[in-house]
């Protein structure tokens, strides 16, 4: 069952949350299967924006789509991982030519060194001319070299963009997507009557306080985080800590493809458009990237989609 624990250290201004996503990853997994599939390396990079994903939205006080993209420079062209408020996740990638056994992170998506992430927040309920906000950075280490996983790619787009230190752990495979999250929280309302030499006091105990916790963190393998169980992790390495956790979340995957929007797709493409493709393949076939449903349309569909006083919803393609 997939899982997404948070927790706190009483006293000290550091968060975490681990997730686990199984039975949801192997579903994603299984509905690419009839089109073969994703590479191990594009899978487990995937998996480890899947889990990122997650992570990410349920830090956040935010209603809508937390949308993590890699645009790459090398056989992957953009990997997606979307993640929902109430942690409905989906992930999908462009892939072009072959993708080697042994390939690394860097050589999927930053082959030439113009790779880059973007992290969009897209409101449920957008007001009108209201934008979705987006931020950008290259793909670099904190050093400025080469990106070395997706989880140092992270900690440098929050350090980059949003000024907070950040521990992340990734790890993906054919069974298991996981990730674990360790964040410094500004501390807020300190008091302006406490002395310089009090505030610089509490903060090199803060500063001391999350090295530590990230430091624990970081002895974290790939092979535990994968088969090792939440309460089983978090003893592992906190059990000196005063953690205290909270109830756990069940993320799950899920699309959000409908038939209604493939048919304003298609009207958006025009009524020329469609019936030239119509009469080049004698059906319109549209697949859907993240859970790999077929909608297809027929003449008589697209001549409903396009009549004037026939309501949209009479064109029903078939779905499957």
């Amino acid at each position: 069952m997939s899982e997404l624990q948070k927790f706190i250290f009483d006293g000290m201004p550091v968060r975490g949350m681990i997730v686990r996503l199984t039975d949801s990853w192997q579903e994603v997994l299984e509905r690419r299967a009839d089109s073969g599939g994703w590479a191990p390396a594009v899978r487990d990079t995937l998996g480890q924006m899947a889990a990122a994903s997650v992570l990410m939205q349920a830090n956040l006080k935010f209603n809508g789509a937390l949308i993590l993209q890699v645009h790459g420079d090398g056989p992957v062209k953009l990997a997606v991982a979307e993640a929902m408020s109430d942690l409905r996740f989906r992930v999908t990638a462009k892939v072009q030519g072959e993708v080697a056994a042994d390939a690394r992170f860097g050589d999927l998506v930053d082959l030439h060194g113009h790779g880059r992430c973007a992290i969009t927040l897209d409101p449920q309920d957008r007001q009108p001319g209201q934008q979705p906000y987006q931020g950008v950075v290259p793909l670099a280490s904190p050093d400025g070299g080469p990106v070395a996983d997706v989880a140092t790619m992270l900690e440098h787009y929050m350090r980059q963009s949003e000024q907070l230190d950040t521990r992340i752990v990734l790890a993906a495979d054919g069974n298991a997507a996981c990730g674990l999250l360790i964040q410094r929280l500004p501390v807020e309302g300190q008091g302006n009557l406490a002395g310089e030499s009090s505030l610089a006091r509490k903060a090199e105990i803060d500063d001391e306080a999350f090295t530590r916790i990230a430091h624990f963190a970081s002895t974290l393998t790939a092979s535990e985080l994968l088969t090792l169980d939440v309460p089983t992790i978090l003893h592992r390495l906190f059990w000196e800590e005063p953690l205290r956790v909270f109830e756990p979340q069940s993320p799950k995957f899920a699309c959000s493809c409908s038939a209604d929007r493939v048919r304003n797709m298609l009207r958006n493409l025009g009524r020329d458009e469609a019936e030239s493709i119509l009469e080049e393949r004698g059906d319109i076939e549209i697949g859907c990237d993240f859970c790999g449903t077929q909608y297809r349309f027929d003449a008589v569909d697209v001549g409903a989609l396009f009549a004037p006083s026939t309501p949209p919803a009479d064109a029903t393609p078939s779905v499957h």
